[in-house]
């Protein structure tokens, strides 16, 4: 005990010598507090301080409001639901790919599948459900005469989101898979198991923890979805179309609030049970890699069925994207599609100031992703290779904005900066005719609101746990005696990061980067609260368009964003396969 109370002091003393360090961390820290733990508690105030102090008079007004209370029970049954579609969706594709030998075409259309979800907005599926399906659909009115369907509502809701989400489910199971011994499996086969006994008894158990990890990801990402239920939701509200509604329509910021603590609430739980529990439970049930290769399935009653299931099943999901650029090239959606006409992708630009829209996206998530970058990289350093005491909470903090769905974030920004840092503009010295009015006419931090800032910050907090993720794995398997050497020949902190550091985890830094701008340029849900007409943003305008029913333009919208974003993906790849560390290790062999 006295050796590591000693080695503890002697990190704490090395650190305090280190002043780029403790500035580093000081910033961080800051960063963290007043930008992801503000406005949360900002949200907690304004929802229980009433004018007389502690009240809990807005919750009673919110849950007498019967729009509410219908659509909290809505968000679980959609959440559920999806949750569990997804998750046996994707545990069809993990297991086919891993454990079944299918062709190569149809491992490219796994891919495929998996890589859609991530390069388009979120809720371009929903476009397309309404353009195939809707009552004016392409196969429901044309090719089946069917008038008087409806696509909105629940069922609409959940199928898209099942489609959006199960790629997050089958790369969560197909690793999990990979790492499962083949040997357990095949000593019950040596015993007379039939395929399905040894799927049950064997294979599943081992996957629960890992399901049911899958499961709550996806049950979190379905209740804090804004985008697909505004769109293809019709009149059934789940929590986070009826906080919009509230701020938006009935001005209501209290309510509004309120509300978005009830939802925090509940992501919040989901992410602790998902992140200290399932997590470890995943990790402790399957450690490290297989002993050998698996012999892959090829009994043909086996291989045919479940192929033709999966390849059905990513046909559809393709068909679904494909109909987006597809629905830009129709003259009239619902009435006309002959002849093809490239006259909405003109008008985006001539018409509906496209040009300022994408531009404006692409300045501000390219502003954003090194920042995010190189902050979830910092981070992840000083988690995995410092010992000091706010590490703990820098690392919560950190991680806290992925169970922040991004209408509860964009909620406690408007309440949190738009009079100024804890409501500074009231304040006599910041208030008109004070001291400070004329430096800080808003308030502190006031100036942020309805500007630029606001929105790179937003992307930045929304986009930092992904990068985070994958620099504090990239870094667990740097050996520290790298490190320590730069230091024992006298550089500082800063050099021995980007000079030892950085250099060692660039594919993490690259992908971190290309994922933020990604994550960036498609996100919706939190900006929408937050921009102004200053701003014209690609998912916006996408958005406003599909409310409106002016399908073909939106669709041209979201075909050059879909261009966009895949092209950054691919880009991103190229530089990894030149100038990446793998490619390095593979010269030194």
């Amino acid at each position: 005990m006295a050796k590591k109370g000693q080695g503890a002091a002697l990190d704490r003393k090395k650190l305090m010598a280190d002043p780029i360090m403790v500035g580093t961390i000081v910033v961080l820290v800051t960063f963290l507090t007043v930008f992801i733990l503000y406005p949360l508690a900002i949200l907690l105030v304004d929802s229980f301080v009433g004018d007389g102090g502690f009240s809990l008079s807005v919750f009673k007004r919110i849950f007498a409001m019967p729009t509410f209370t219908k659509a909290i029970t809505n968000t679980l049954k959609v959440g559920f639901l999806v949750g569990i579609l997804s998750t046996i969706v994707g545990l069809l594709f993990a297991y086919v790919e891993v454990y079944v030998r299918v062709g190569r075409g149809v491992g490219g259309l796994f891919k495929v599948v998996s890589m859609l979800p991530v390069v388009s907005p979120p809720f371009v599926l929903s476009l397309s459900m309404i353009m195939l399906f809707g009552k004016a659909g392409l196969i429901t009115r044309e090719l089946l005469k069917i008038y008087d369907n409806s696509v909105y509502g629940f069922w609409g809701i959940v199928i898209v989101q099942s489609l959006t989400f199960f790629p997050v489910c089958y790369m969560m199971l197909k690793g999990l898979l990979k790492n499962i011994d083949p040997s357990l499996e095949e000593a019950a086969r040596d015993m007379g198991a039939s395929r399905g006994k040894v799927f049950m008894t064997v294979t599943l158990p081992l996957l629960l923890p890992g399901l049911g990890n899958a499961f709550l990801v996806t049950f979190i990402e379905s209740i804090a979805d804004f985008a697909n239920p505004m769109i293809i939701g019709g009149s059934y509200d789940t929590l986070a179309t009826t906080i919009y509604l509230q701020i938006t329509g009935a001005y209501d910021k209290a309510g509004a609030a309120a509300m978005a603590v009830v939802l925090l609430s509940i992501t919040l739980l989901m992410f602790a049970v998902q992140k200290y529990y399932l997590e470890a439970k995943t990790a402790a049930t399957l450690t490290g890699k297989a002993s050998r290769g698996r012999m892959l399935i090829e009994e043909r009653s086996v291989t045919i069925p479940l192929t033709i299931l999966c390849a059905l099943a990513a046909f559809f999901v393709i068909m679904m994207y494909l109909c987006v650029p597809i629905g830009a090239l129709f003259p009239t959606w619902g009435y006309k599609y002959t002849p093809l006409t490239f006259k909405w992708f003109g008008q985006v630009f001539t018409k509906y100031k496209g040009l300022k829209a994408f531009r404006d996206s692409f300045v501000l998530s390219l502003i954003a992703s090194p920042i995010t970058a190189l902050l979830s990289m910092i981070i992840s350093y000083l988690v995995v290779k410092r010992k000091f005491k706010a590490k703990g909470f820098i690392e919560a903090v950190s991680m806290l904005a992925m169970a922040v769905p991004g209408t509860v974030l964009g909620v406690g920004y408007i309440r949190g900066f738009s009079g100024g840092l804890f409501h500074s503009s009231d304040w006599g010295i910041f208030s008109e005719g004070g001291a400070l009015h004329g430096l800080f006419p808003n308030g502190l931090l006031g100036g942020i609101y309805g500007s630029a800032a606001i929105l790179i910050i937003v992307f930045v907090v929304r986009s930092l746990p992904t990068g985070t993720r994958s620099g504090i794995s990239a870094l667990r398997q740097i050996d520290k005696s790298i490190e320590e050497s730069a230091y024992d020949m006298g550089a500082d902190s800063l050099t021995v990061f980007m000079t030892v550091t950085l250099p060692l985890i660039k594919d993490s830094f690259l992908s971190g980067l290309v994922t933020a701008f990604v994550r960036s340029i498609t996100a919706i849900s939190a900006i929408i609260l937050l921009v102004t007409p200053q701003f014209l943003l690609i998912t916006v305008q996408i958005n406003e368009f599909a409310e409106k029913g002016s399908y073909s333009i939106a669709c041209a919208f979201a075909t050059i964003l879909i261009i966009i974003t895949y092209g950054s993906v691919l880009l991103m790849n190229l530089v990894m396969k030149f100038f990446g560390t793998s490619r390095k290790l593979k010269e030194d062999e």
